[in-house]
């Protein structure tokens, strides 16, 4: 296997993923700020996406999307189990990582793209405008105020287990806060729990 790798939240999180499940992935390194990612040769033959990461296997089977990177090293590396290691566990943490995705990763990277990023991303795809930037940024703070109140007594996401859920949440919530996105200080858990990812050795992948 091999990692197609750049900067960015998306390919730190499968980093972490892998390094927590002891798991080293030799890595190519696309130069996203360049704009390698867009070209034929990137997209046209190793993510029609034209995103990273992407996972190419031994056959030469590409895998694209960070869940589903994830999902197939827990399936090829069951130990330490960071899906779950049964049906509602797994589905657990499939919910929570999906409401994590979709509610604060999501507006918290579009909000980035459209205001501090815009002169990378507006010749790349279409945005929404400044004031559009704003609203997704302040969704982006509600959604995690609101995860922090769902959070209290817990360790992690999921309970007293580490999952795909905290290192998608790590990744983004230390990628918005070094642009302009901090997490909000009166969310007392989130930013606990966050001190905690930060000082696990996968924080470094």
């Amino acid at each position: 296997m091999k990692l197609y790798n750049s900067i960015g939240p998306n390919p730190r999180m499968v980093r972490m993923f892998a390094a927590e499940k002891g798991v080293t992935l030799p890595t190519i390194e696309i130069d996203l700020l360049g704009g390698e990612n867009r070209q034929p040769s990137y997209s046209g033959e190793v993510n029609v996406a034209g995103q990273t990461p992407a996972l190419q296997l031994a056959d030469g089977q590409v895998i694209a999307e960070i869940t589903a990177i994830c999902e197939y090293l827990e399936e090829k590396h069951p130990t330490p189990s960071l899906v779950g290691a049964t049906a509602e566990e797994r589905a657990e943490t499939r919910m929570w990582t999906r409401r994590i995705d979709l509610n604060i990763c999501e507006p918290l990277a579009n909000g980035f793209r459209a205001s501090e990023g815009r002169g990378l991303f507006a010749p790349r795809m279409k945005l929404v405008g400044a004031e559009g930037a704003a609203e997704l940024k302040a969704i982006a703070r509600d959604r995690i105020l609101w995860l922090d109140g769902q959070m209290t007594g817990r360790a992690f996401v999921c309970g007293d287990r580490l999952s795909l859920a905290d290192l998608l949440l790590f990744a983004f919530l230390d990628f918005g806060a070094s642009v302009g996105q901090p997490i909000p200080a009166e969310a007392a858990w989130v930013n606990a729990w966050f001190e905690r990812m930060k000082a696990r050795p996968s924080a470094a992948a």
